[in-house]
């Protein structure tokens, strides 16, 4: 069997990269991703001289490109709905997002009858992530779950809650927010949000609320 050639390798990477894309949940990973598997297969398609296929690839470049720019320029509307542990619409939301919430936070209760907060993320109207949070003492909450649902991973519901709204918990007499550091992925996640490692637990994350 011959050894496969630089070219060889080149179309190998687009493809895979083409067929990851198919499977995010996020639509902005997926542009992102497929942006980057359409351009390497335009140059492959290039480099062996199909010009149908690096023609076709270079166009679906310039398509992705264009709902990128259009994603991130345009001007979405959020806003807070709070609820409360017996919410039925509560309730319905954890069951049917069940399996997904444990991938993220393992240790979270289904029914967290003590939340001392809770809002939904709504964004342009749709329920695009759920925040619950337990008072620890008079000035720190625990986060018990920061939610997005999948086809709004792209962190713009959390900078709507820990920086558009970082005074709404300040109002509430929160100066201080944790969050436990069990998954790695939740991890980076609160990292970019302003998080840190508490010095006083290191399998917890803190952020100050100033």
């Amino acid at each position: 069997m011959p050894t496969p050639s630089l070219v060889d390798w080149i179309g190998y990477i687009a493809s895979v990269l083409v067929l990851v894309s198919l499977v995010m949940t996020s639509i902005v990973r997926l542009r992102w991703i497929n942006l980057m598997g359409s351009a390497i297969f335009a140059t492959y398609g290039f480099l062996i001289h199909s010009i149908p296929t690096g023609f076709m690839n270079t166009v679906i470049v310039f398509v992705n490109i264009h709902f990128l720019v259009k994603f991130y320029r345009s001007k979405e509307y959020f806003s807070i709905l709070n609820t409360q542990p017996q919410d039925q619409y509560l309730t319905h939301f954890l069951d049917f997002y069940r399996e997904d919430i444990r991938k993220y936070y393992p240790h979270f209760a289904e029914k967290p009858d003590h939340c001392s907060v809770g809002f939904y993320v709504l964004r342009n109207m749709t329920t695009a992530g759920l925040f619950l949070g337990q008072r620890v003492d008079d000035q720190t909450l625990q986060i018990l779950l920061d939610y997005a649902t999948p086809a709004y991973r792209d962190l713009k519901v959390g900078r709507f809650i820990y920086q558009e709204n970082e005074a709404m918990f300040r109002k509430m007499g929160y100066r201080r927010l944790l969050a436990l550091a069990d998954n790695p992925e939740n991890t980076r996640y609160l990292q970019k949000m302003g998080f840190s490692e508490d010095p006083a637990d290191k399998s917890r994350l803190v952020k100050s609320i100033v």
